[in-house]
């Protein structure tokens, strides 16, 4: 936790989008009241830290029209159609980019996967304030991410404990030792390894690999970016993964169930075994 003391806001694209994020947060203020009491109303979601609890590595299959790294990948992609196709391949959750011109997402496309299928969504957005937290869960999600980089040490505080609030689970995105020594000292119960620097936009896909097995029994951890095969999803089973989050290549694919399924048939293994 260390390297957190002298914690400086994120550059790169990570930065220009968290700025953006912010304004976007600024803007709900207005809605303040009505989204805190749509929240507190919303029924029980279904959990997605449960759905991944199974026998075989959990696929996040995710909605995903473009992205920076990789520009347009689906751009007339159907939210609604998507989630079922990849229900229909066996995918334990569903990932919704809400973040609207970096992946031209919104929360209509939350709205509408959450009506079309009955397993757990994830909202994932570049979230920093508690109100967007409370927006997610209006909108019917039951996870939300957080990224440790776009935080710090005191707004991811703020945030696990708004989650809490919501009863709200959260996904908490790290890149290295570091933010993961903080993520589980702040108390996270959802780990995301993220192969992919979000501001320089490089992959490495050794990152996973590396921090999933320091990850412990009883904390899911799911592996992230530039997941495109069953080798890979065998790849990180074998770091002791419980899920793979894959977007561009499943949301590219001209049949997505089948992309699914091929993703959704690997055995989980044990992590210190």
């Amino acid at each position: 936790m260390q390297g957190f003391l002298r914690w400086t806001p994120p550059g790169g694209t990570l930065g220009t989008i968290c700025r953006e994020s912010e304004a976007r947060a600024a803007a709900l203020e207005s809605r303040a009241a009505e989204l805190e009491e749509a929240a507190a109303s919303a029924p029980a979601a279904p959990s997605l830290q449960q759905a991944l609890a199974g026998d075989l590595v959990g696929v996040i299959a995710e909605v995903k029209r473009r992205s920076p790294s990789k520009g347009s990948i689906a751009p007339g992609l159907a939210a609604a159609s998507q989630a079922l196709a990849y229900r229909k391949g066996g995918a334990s959750a569903i990932s919704v980019l809400t973040e609207p011109r970096h992946f031209g997402g919104g929360p209509d496309d939350l709205l509408a996967v959450r009506a079309a299928v009955p397993i757990p969504t994830l909202k994932k957005d570049f979230h920093l304030r508690p109100l967007q937290l409370a927006e997610a869960r209006a909108l019917g999600a039951s996870a939300a991410l957080l990224i440790v980089r776009a935080l710090g040490p005191d707004r991811l505080r703020e945030m696990l404990a708004a989650g809490r609030r919501l009863e709200l689970e959260l996904l908490v995105e790290v890149r290295d030792e570091a933010e993961l020594e903080l993520a589980l000292g702040e108390g996270a119960t959802m780990i995301g390894v993220n192969n992919r620097d979000l501001e320089s936009l490089a992959i490495d896909a050794t990152t996973a690999e590396r921090l999933i097995p320091l990850v412990p029994p009883g904390v899911v951890a799911v592996a992230e970016s530039g997941i495109a095969s069953a080798d890979d999803v065998g790849r990180y089973a074998r770091a002791g993964a419980d899920a793979v989050l894959v977007g561009s290549s499943i949301s590219a694919s001209p049949d997505p169930v089948v992309a699914t399924r091929a993703l959704a048939a690997v055995r989980r293994v044990a992590r210190g075994r």
